[in-house]
C-alpha cells in the first residue's frame, strides 16, 4: 500500500528496517496473526464538507460502548460544561500566566485572585497558589517552600496514592535540593492516617502532600490530617484536581 503522507524514501525505510535487522516491512510485521490484517482499502467516502464529517464521525461514534473508567492513574470521566469554551474564547482569560502588560493584565489579575480566594474556601487552608506551570511542578515546588521554611527537618512525606508522575517529579527535585522523601502507605486504596501519625511522631518532617481525589479515583477523607499536621507545626500540602 503506498502512503502518499509519510516522508520516508524507499532508502529510508531500508535503513530503519537495517538497524533493528530485518529486511522488509513484511517482515515487521510477520507476527501479526493474518486473520485481523486489514487487506482491502479503509471504507472512507472521498470527499466531505466539515458538516457532513461531523456528523459522519457522530454516526460511527454511537457504535460505540459506552463504558465506566476505571483505568485510575488520573484518568476519570469528567464533563466539561459549556461555559469553558466561552470564557476561553475571551483573550483575558485565554492563559493563567499574566501579561507583561499592565493595562492588560487586569482580567488575568482578577481571576487569579477570585480562583485562589475560592480554593482557599473550599479547602480551608491559609495559602492557595495559582498561575504555575501546572499541577505537578506546582506540587514540587510546594514541596520545597515546606523544606525551606522548616528549620531542621529535611523529610518530606506524600501519599503513595499521588500520581505516578506526580511521585517521579517529587524526587526528581527532592534530590537535587537534598530533600529526603518518604510515601504514606495506603490502606483500601487510601492514605493511611495511622501510617502518617506514625511517620510523623517520629520527627524531622517538613510537610506532607495528599492528593484529592487519589490516583484511585477515591475522594479521600482527611479528617484529622490537618489537626495532626498543625500539632507538630507542619506544612500540609494539598493537591486538589478539578474535575472539568
Amino acid at each position: 500500500m503506498n502512503h502518499k503522507f509519510l516522508p520516508h524514501t524507499p532508502e529510508d525505510i531500508q535503513q530503519m528496517l537495517k538497524r533493528i535487522g530485518i529486511n522488509s516491512l513484511e517482515d515487521l510485521y510477520a507476527e501479526v496473526p493474518e486473520s485481523i490484517r486489514l487487506k482491502k482499502d479503509y471504507d472512507i467516502p472521498e470527499d466531505m464538507s466539515e458538516l457532513e464529517i461531523r456528523a459522519f464521525f457522530d454516526k460511527l461514534g454511537q457504535k460505540n460502548d459506552v463504558l465506566t473508567c476505571f483505568a485510575g492513574g488520573g484518568v476519570y470521566d469528567h464533563y466539561a460544561p459549556s461555559i469553558i469554551s466561552n470564557l476561553l474564547s475571551r483573550s483575558e482569560f485565554l492563559t493563567s500566566y499574566t501579561p507583561y502588560q499592565a493595562e492588560i493584565s487586569q482580567g488575568t489579575l482578577h481571576y487569579i485572585f477570585e480562583f485562589q480566594s475560592m480554593m482557599a474556601e473550599l479547602t480551608g487552608l491559609d495559602i492557595a497558589n495559582a498561575s504555575m506551570y501546572e499541577g505537578t511542578t506546582a506540587t514540587a515546588e510546594a514541596m520545597m517552600v515546606a523544606f525551606d521554611n522548616a528549620k531542621k527537618a529535611d523529610t518530606v512525606l506524600y501519599s503513595e496514592a499521588l500520581n505516578e508522575n506526580i511521585i517521579g517529579v517529587l524526587k526528581t527535585y527532592a534530590h537535587f535540593h537534598g530533600i529526603k522523601l518518604k510515601g504514606i502507605k495506603t490502606e483500601n486504596g487510601a492514605t493511611s492516617h495511622n501510617d502518617l501519625k506514625r511517620h510523623i511522631d517520629k520527627g524531622g518532617v517538613a510537610g506532607v502532600i495528599v492528593q484529592q481525589p487519589n490516583r484511585n479515583g477515591i475522594i479521600e477523607d482527611f479528617t484529622g490530617f490537618a489537626e495532626d499536621c498543625h500539632e507538630k507545626k507542619l506544612c500540609l500540602l494539598l493537591m486538589v484536581l478539578l474535575l472539568t
